[in-house]
């Protein structure tokens, strides 16, 4: 990281600190400011918007319409400020120079598709310097916050894909201050831990199920760190791993929930409370006809409204995030609303024969109760309409006939037609070219 940007994050992360200490009048007076502002700038700079939000002036925030992935590729070159950025110019970009700056002025960072459709997103300076901070602003909370008279030994265990917010995050931070070790989590596990074992990290960052896998190894020897914080993220973190990495380094893992989109939404401050960045972007929790949904329950999807996003306007923009609020308050000072839980994508959950004609849709939740118990390094469900596969990481001493018959039952009792049910041992859980390594797939 230059100097110059570093000392920018800096600042950013200065300014965004005194805005946790707000009482909630202020920060509804800081939304509604911001929002006027992010507001004035889409109707006279996007052509999309100018379109879209027509003769809604006097509406609220939540009168508005929502704006999909699909609608945001679509209308991509009349949504973007930038009248002289095209789609089509941007997706060379990422082909031919994907960990450059696009046009030498603006990030560009993507989504994999996993969920249908890629979708594509450009910041400017400032708008990465906030996307920075955010991240910073978690580490932070986590006790491993950087500065210039103090370094943090930073490893992500995630993906080095150029276009990845991870990876591009990872490049921009590494510095003298923050040497930054980047892996990729599809790489060969012994040379992950020969690396990590290495370098030393103070701050271990990953997704949840690589976190998983290091744990184990750190158990039993192979990995020898001693990271300060642990940090999870882009994957739900099982009650299970946070036990695990507590055994492994007696620290309680840190939870990071944060898009390619919008940077942090949320993470874990010092009671391991999940707290939404009310002051970057405003989050609702909303039904499948996009009603807000009650504090405690789960809804539907997340709609998210960027207050910081000028290159590319984000406003009531959906994700399939599956997440419920809260109206508790914490007591460690910071005035955020508390996000109660994240169950993670609406995509995650599959549909399966009834055993009374049609289907059943059944969470991944139905897998961790039976699966978490198994002694196996990790684990991953492949369901189809025919058959329902496990895969187990070198198990210890598992009997599979049992746990199928288990998880069998657990189907069973969500009211699944009898499917056969296989589990087989596998050396490594596949993972997806991003190294995600997700707990419950469809089958092709």
């Amino acid at each position: 990281m230059k100097i110059r940007t570093l000392i920018a994050v800096l600042a950013r992360r200065r300014a965004i600190r005194r805005h946790q200490r707000w009482d909630r009048g202020d920060l509804a007076y800081h939304q509604e400011c911001a929002l006027a502002e992010l507001r004035a700038h889409e109707m006279a700079r996007s052509r999309f918007y100018h379109r879209f939000h027509r003769g809604l002036d006097a509406a609220s925030l939540y009168q508005l319409p929502v704006l999909t992935k699909a609608t945001v590729m679509e209308h991509f070159d009349e949504l973007v400020v930038d009248p002289e950025v095209r789609l089509a110019d941007v997706l060379a970009h990422l082909d031919t120079a994907g960990d450059g700056l696009f046009r030498d002025r603006y990030v560009v960072c993507a989504t994999s598709g996993s969920t249908g459709r890629r979708g594509v997103f450009l910041l400017d300076h400032d708008e990465w310097i906030t996307h920075i901070a955010s991240y910073a602003r978690a580490q932070e909370w986590a006790g491993v916050a950087a500065g210039l008279t103090h370094k943090v030994r930073m490893a992500v265990v995630s993906s080095r894909v150029p276009w990845h917010a991870s990876a591009r995050v990872g490049a921009t931070v590494h510095s003298r201050f923050v040497p930054t070790l980047r892996l990729d989590a599809t790489d060969p596990l012994p040379d992950t831990i020969d690396k990590l074992n290495a370098f030393q990290p103070d701050c271990l960052v990953g997704y949840a199920s690589m976190l998983h896998v290091l744990a184990s190894e750190q158990r039993e020897g192979r990995l020898r760190v001693s990271p300060r914080a642990v940090m999870s993220a882009s994957e739900v973190l099982t009650d299970e791993t946070k036990r695990r990495v507590h055994a492994a380094w007696g620290v309680e893992p840190f939870d990071v929930y944060a898009a390619t989109e919008t940077a942090d939404l949320a993470s874990d401050c010092s009671r391991h409370r999940k707290h939404l960045y009310e002051d970057l972007v405003i989050v609702e929790s909303v039904d499948e006809h996009h009603r807000p949904v009650p504090a405690g329950v789960v809804g539907a999807s997340v709609l998210v409204t960027v207050l910081f996003s000028r290159t590319q306007p984000l406003i009531r923009y959906e994700m399939s995030d599956r997440v419920a609020l809260s109206a508790e308050r914490c007591d460690c000072g910071i005035g955020f609303a508390l996000l109660d839980r994240v169950e993670g994508r609406a995509e995650d959950i599959v549909e399966l024969p009834a055993l009374v004609g049609g289907n059943v849709a059944v969470h991944p939740n139905v897998f961790h109760r039976v699966l978490e118990l198994v002694p196996a390094a990790a684990w991953q469900v492949i369901t189809g309409r025919e058959s329902v596969r496990v895969l187990l990481e070198r198990p210890d001493g598992v009997d599979l006939d049992a746990v199928a018959r288990t998880v069998a039952k657990e189907l069973g009792r969500q009211g699944v037609a009898g499917l056969p049910v296989r589990v087989e041992t596998v050396d490594t859980i596949p993972r997806t070219a991003l190294g995600k390594a997700p707990l419950v797939i469809r089958a092709a």
